[in-house]
């Protein structure tokens, strides 16, 4: 598997993926949320002064609109990529791992009713395994 590098030796990312992860790490700042809601602050002491027309209103509910709109898809593209990684790393574990059920490397493709069932399956393996350390330690219990 060969990854394309920078000169630095940093695997290439596109200028949009490059873009997202930094807006998206940003976002999520203390300082940019508190700067968001002192200009909320700002906007909404400048009310009086404006006689809290419609345009004053407009200002700030078209401002957060397109942000919120650009900001699904930044967020949308960090996120689709940290879980494909996250689903790739999963997948490692599971091939290399001894003992595994390889068919649970593709499970994001199944469809629903056959995921319930496998988790159904997982969680009767649960459930046997407390019932069994419940009787375990009842017979600790017993014994000392």
């Amino acid at each position: 598997m060969s990854i394309t590098r920078s000169r630095s030796g940093k695997p290439q990312r596109s200028l949009f993926t490059r873009f997202s992860q930094w807006v998206a790490a940003q976002a999520g700042r203390p300082g940019v949320f508190a700067a968001a809601a002192g200009l909320i602050v700002v906007w909404g002491l400048t009310g009086p002064f404006v006689g809290f027309g419609d345009t004053w209103q407009l200002i700030i509910n078209t401002s957060t609109t397109i942000i919120t709109f650009l900001m699904v898809f930044v967020i949308q593209n960090s996120q689709n990529r940290d879980t494909a990684a996250l689903h790739i790393k999963i997948d490692e574990l599971i091939a290399r791992t001894e003992g595994t059920r390889h068919v649970l490397l593709d499970l994001e493709e199944l469809d629903d009713t056959a995921l319930e069932k496998i988790r159904a399956d997982y969680e009767q393996l649960a459930r046997h395994a407390r019932e069994k350390g419940e009787r375990e330690e009842l017979a600790r219990k017993a014994g000392a």
